[in-house]
């Protein structure tokens, strides 16, 4: 079986930084879940706060089920936040709330790497899964025509991933500075919602360097077969 081969040593490096991230998000957020802001502002009311103040009074804040599932829906144009930060008034729900908003800013004002990721959203969707399916069978029945389509239709996850990193570290530095200039956190909070929201940031560069060594182990099965 070409899972169990030598080249999953390519992984090794990437597993190990991802292991360390979702350590770092867990502990970073545990930690800063228990400091309580000096305003006490919930998650919602921040995320309502600031998107007001941004002109974006048509988009709700609602809770979705999960832990650490916040996110921003840009088809459904709502923000959507866990249940710990949407009622929450610590360091931590107040920086991820912020980063959401973030995501909406980015998308009123055409942020491009935001508007490129939402528009192939669709085709990363069926290549990550097609990838896989003709790669499998590019090499057990023999057919280097499949392998190299199932390689290049998994280069479009690597793409997505790529793309993706500028959306987070914007939505972030966004989040931090919109934070402080409207005296929602202060001093040492801002340090711990910025300790929250780069042990987040630190998730998807663990997630890019997982699928970029993905590809590179794929060329290397293809080209031993």
């Amino acid at each position: 079986m070409f899972f169990f081969d030598s080249t999953m040593i390519v992984l090794v490096p990437a597993i190990i930084i991802s292991t360390f991230a979702q350590i770092k998000i867990k502990s970073s957020f545990s930690k800063y879940s228990k400091v309580n802001s000096a305003n006490g502002y919930t998650g919602a009311k921040v995320a309502r706060m600031l998107m007001d103040h941004s002109g974006l009074f048509d988009i709700p804040v609602e809770i979705t089920p999960g832990k650490l599932t916040d996110h921003y829906d840009p088809s459904k144009r709502v923000l959507r936040l866990s249940k710990d930060v949407y009622y929450g008034t610590s360091v931590a729900s107040i920086g991820v709330a912020a980063h959401e908003m973030g995501h909406a800013l980015q998308d009123k004002e055409h942020y491009v790497p935001l508007k490129l990721r939402n528009t192939i959203v669709p085709v990363v969707n069926f290549s990550s899964n097609a990838s896989w399916v003709l790669f499998l069978i590019g090499i057990i029945l023999s057919v280097p025509y499949m392998v190299k389509i199932g390689i290049i239709l998994f280069s479009a996850v690597v793409v997505f991933q790529l793309i993706t990193l500028p959306v987070e570290f914007n939505a972030s530095s966004r989040a931090l500075k919109i934070l402080e200039s409207k005296s929602i956190l202060y001093g040492d909070e801002i340090n711990g919602a910025k300790s929250v929201l780069s042990a987040a940031a630190m998730t998807y560069v663990a997630a890019t360097l997982m699928a970029i060594s993905q590809l590179i182990r794929l060329v290397l099965i293809s080209r031993d077969r």
